[in-house]
């Protein structure tokens, strides 16, 4: 519950505020959150490439001194000023900095962005989870996939529509909106309750099966074979840090959304840590099974690892999958197993990514919650169907997604960590909170951690992607047509954010006292134990 002062006389009466049902269903949702799409098309690649068994050392490190302690940020900012992104950080800028706002609304608009296109990849792994059953991408899924299913065109703007993609990317939006429209516990929570072990179940069955076939040896030696050189290699790192960030689903409003629904009293650290964790491990299971699986492919063909493409990403899903399901015993099985894990696993993080949304527009309009949902989901389900279910779908969503992530959330990032740790000097605060409901305490390095280390790393890793962009393009594509989906998307974002943060509140999230106060009583920090040990 919030510990709010009266609202104004608009409304005496503000609804209470949604709560996940307890620690565990936190804690499944988070996971559900984190473990998408990129932990079983974009880890084991990155670690094969980067050093093998080697890349688990960075990936530690950075998982220990940027993934978590950012994710400690979001949930001692969402849980201690119990609003959604523009809402939580208003109320942490305080009076004199309410303009903070603006910056949870650049998150939301880029949450916003990659619900559009990360429903058509759902889409395209559910009509692929039904392709299996058959085999239906015949003796060429490269030609079947660009040709055949997407009738992929030439850069542009097309309103030829691709009936395969429209009807499964209609039928995901229409889920996603009564998701949505249930609620935090009804809702986001028991679909997160159901499909994540679900999820867990179905890749173990499907790691089990690939550890078994002709050639596993081969592929798991080619990603844990160490490459200690790689460690003096600082892009390995970089890769490192990067991975963590984008696969833990921070610094872009979702844990802040999420932390924001846990009752007042509710450990916050060790949960953290548990979801991290999770994430982790999940992602090193996508390797070991991924990688098994390229090794049977690999000595079916009589080439090397390295001589296969397609290693991460759409070309590894729905390409090089594909093939190797083709030539495998048992391959329906494997490919539902397969397509049915990527659709589930892109389906929990989906709802996390527009919950932040639907959450955001809830508080800034007073909308009931169904409304907040029907009327985010009905224009994104508008502009995604217009945008990505076309033969320019897939073209436009490779763009859009490097500029949104790359640009969009690392920006968001640095610009959270600067701003809230220097700027405004917030650091110490948000640290006492965490330690004052949590079991596991942090000290002052973390402050150190996300204040200093974080945003030099995530720096270096924007400014180097700006340059490569400027300079080297994307994807041979048009310049024009990068302007246009690329750094337009930036662009939206940020005049998104200007605007929604000087529309009028429906009900001022001012009228608010954060708990506990900081700073503390002398009674209040030692039970809190001052957070200094």
């Amino acid at each position: 519950m919030s510990h709010a002062a009266a609202a104004p006389a608009t409304s005496p009466n503000p609804p209470p505020r949604e709560q996940w049902t307890g620690q565990v269903g936190f804690i499944l949702s988070a996971i559900g959150s984190a473990v998408g799409l990129g932990n079983i098309w974009r880890f084991p690649g990155v670690a094969y490439e980067n050093g093998g068994g080697a890349f688990l050392i960075p990936y530690l490190v950075a998982l220990l001194t940027a993934g978590i302690p950012i994710l400690f940020l979001d949930y001692a900012i969402g849980h201690r000023f119990r609003g959604a992104a523009p809402t939580a950080l208003r109320r942490l800028g305080g009076p004199r900095a309410r303009w903070l706002e603006s910056l949870g609304w650049f998150q939301v608009t880029i949450a916003f962005v990659i619900g559009l296109y990360y429903t058509a990849v759902i889409a395209w792994a559910l009509s692929y989870f039904v392709f299996s059953f058959d085999l239906r991408w015949g003796d060429d899924p490269a030609a079947f996939f660009t040709g055949d299913y997407l009738h992929v065109g030439d850069p542009g703007f097309s309103l030829e529509f691709v009936p395969a993609v429209l009807f499964p990317l209609a039928l995901v939006w229409i889920v996603t909106i009564v998701v949505l429209g249930a609620g935090v516990a009804k809702g986001l929570q028991r679909v997160n309750v159901v499909f994540l072990p679900l999820l867990v179940v179905a890749f173990l069955v499907l790691v089990v099966r690939a550890l078994f076939l002709e050639g596993a040896p081969v592929g798991l030696d080619a990603l844990f074979t160490p490459n200690w050189a790689a460690l003096g290699d600082p892009n390995v790192w970089i890769a490192a840090y990067s991975q963590i960030f984008f696969s833990l689903s921070i610094a872009f409003g979702i844990m802040i959304t999420y932390a924001s629904y846990r009752r007042r009293r509710a450990n916050l650290t060790g949960p953290g840590l548990v979801v991290a964790f999770a994430n982790s491990s999940f992602e090193i299971l996508a390797g070991i099974g991924v990688f098994a699986t390229l090794g049977f492919f690999a000595v079916q063909q009589g080439v090397g690892i390295d001589d296969l493409e397609g290693l991460t990403g759409v070309g590894l899903s729905f390409i090089t999958f594909p093939a190797i399901v083709s030539q495998m015993p048992g391959g329906p099985l494997f490919g539902c197993l397969f397509f049915g894990s990527l659709t589930m696993a892109g389906f929990t993080s989906l709802v996390s990514v527009l919950q932040v949304v639907s959450a955001a527009v809830q508080e800034k309009f007073g909308l009931s919650r169904r409304a907040a949902a029907l009327g985010v989901g009905g224009v994104s389900a508008i502009l995604s169907i217009l945008l990505f279910s076309t033969t320019t779908g897939l073209l436009a969503l490779d763009v859009t997604d490097q500029w949104a992530n790359n640009i969009g959330i690392v920006a968001s990032a640095v610009l959270m960590t600067i701003l809230i740790i220097w700027v405004l000097r917030r650091g110490p605060e948000l640290r006492y909170h965490l330690n004052a409901v949590s079991t596991f305490q942090v000290g002052r390095i973390w402050i150190f951690l996300v204040g200093v280390l974080g945003p030099i790393v995530l720096a270096y890793m924007l400014i180097q992607r700006i340059i490569t962009l400027i300079l080297e393009g994307y994807g041979g594509m048009p310049g024009w047509y990068l302007l246009l989906f690329g750094w337009g998307t930036i662009a939206f974002a940020v005049v998104a954010a200007i605007v929604l943060s000087v529309m009028a509140w429906r009900r001022s999230p001012d009228d608010f006292s954060a708990w506990p106060p900081f700073p503390p009583a002398r009674d209040d920090a030692e039970a809190a134990k001052e957070g200094a040990r």
